[in-house]
């Protein structure tokens, strides 16, 4: 397991969070969430991301989406669910700045991650953003990987030293620290003002 000290995130202005898994209950293997009654937020999430707002950082959602390929949602579906998600924080104070979601199969696209074509989205559409203010945070070995293309560093939730899988194990080597939930990413690595 990494560990890493505030320093390397003091400069971080651009927060990248994957969805499943660190905003909501991550569904089981082979299922989606297709509608927002299935869409269950994890704790301390719209802390965490009023924290972040409250300190100055920008706040994007990048996500991989395949049930849209599949047939098990829709577009318009998935829009739902994230205009109810933003809805949501709102009433906590809370907001996301953008949300770029892939809704391919694999192999299909250069948005997928472990591919970087949402960020690179997002970099356009946020010209101050940059691999030297930016930072992925995420729950799979596809999070970390595009964060390692990328250059950017990167936070690996859900750590368990007692998981054996290759994909955690090796997400969790690459991965320039760890933390048990977004809110303990925030309060362990981002807290204050960029550059604090």
């Amino acid at each position: 397991m990494c560990s890493a000290n505030n320093s390397l995130f003091a400069n971080v202005s651009y927060v990248f969070l994957d969805r499943d898994g660190i905003l909501n209950r991550k569904p089981r293997e082979g299922t989606y969430v297709t509608g927002w009654k299935q869409f269950h937020l994890l704790p301390g999430v719209e802390q965490a991301i009023a924290r972040l707002n409250h300190w100055g950082r920008k706040v994007i959602v990048v996500t991989n989406q395949r049930g849209v390929a599949l047939g098990h949602m829709t577009l318009s579906d998935l829009d739902d669910i994230h205009q109810r998600l933003r809805n949501h924080l709102g009433t906590h104070g809370a907001r996301l700045d953008a949300i770029y979601a892939c809704p391919h199969d694999v192999g299909q696209c250069r948005c997928r991650k472990p591919d970087v074509g949402l960020f690179e989205r997002a970099f356009a559409d946020f010209p101050a953003a940059s691999v030297g203010n930016s930072v992925m945070i995420g729950d799979s070995l596809s999070d970390i990987e595009a964060a390692t293309r990328l250059g950017i560093p990167s936070i690996f939730v859900g750590a368990d030293p007692t998981n054996q899988e290759p994909d955690f194990r090796r997400a969790a080597q690459l991965a320039t620290a760890t933390a048990e939930s977004l809110l303990h990413c925030v309060d362990s690595y981002l807290m204050g003002a960029p550059g604090h």
